[in-house]
């Protein structure tokens, strides 16, 4: 059940606050240094404005990793290359985009709630 709690807090804080667009791009996988990694693993992430985030690699040498690893990522949003920093402005979201958000929200917490239900459930069976 935990791990089902866990999920949903994750899943809501991707996207509610300015930190969660941050935790949009800290998974990303970069090839780096021979070996894939996490992004936030290589570069600290911030967002300084509502609607840019801004990702500093710790070695200036990553930036061309970094930037291939967020283009063929699926996460929509084109990085932007200025010198050791990589830009990456979130778009305004269209009608369309809207939409298609909230039914995807609609079907997050059913899975997580069904786990939680189900431990309950097995719970109380054991107590009977």
């Amino acid at each position: 059940m935990e791990k089902s709690v866990d999920y949903m807090v994750h899943e809501f804080a991707c996207g509610a606050h300015r930190q969660g667009f941050a935790r949009l791009v800290e998974n990303v996988d970069v090839h780096a240094y021979g070996s894939s990694m996490k992004l936030k693993q290589l570069a600290l992430i911030t967002t300084p404005e509502p609607r840019l985030l801004v990702v500093q690699p710790f070695d200036a040498g990553t930036v061309p990793d970094i930037e291939r690893a967020l283009k063929e990522s699926k996460i929509g949003i084109t990085p932007a290359v200025d010198g050791k920093i990589i830009r990456l402005p979130i778009p305004e979201l269209s009608e369309e985009r809207r939409k298609e958000l909230v039914r995807s929200l609609a079907k997050w917490p059913r899975s997580p709630c069904a786990c939680a239900r189900e431990s309950h459930a097995a719970l109380d069976e054991r107590r009977s």
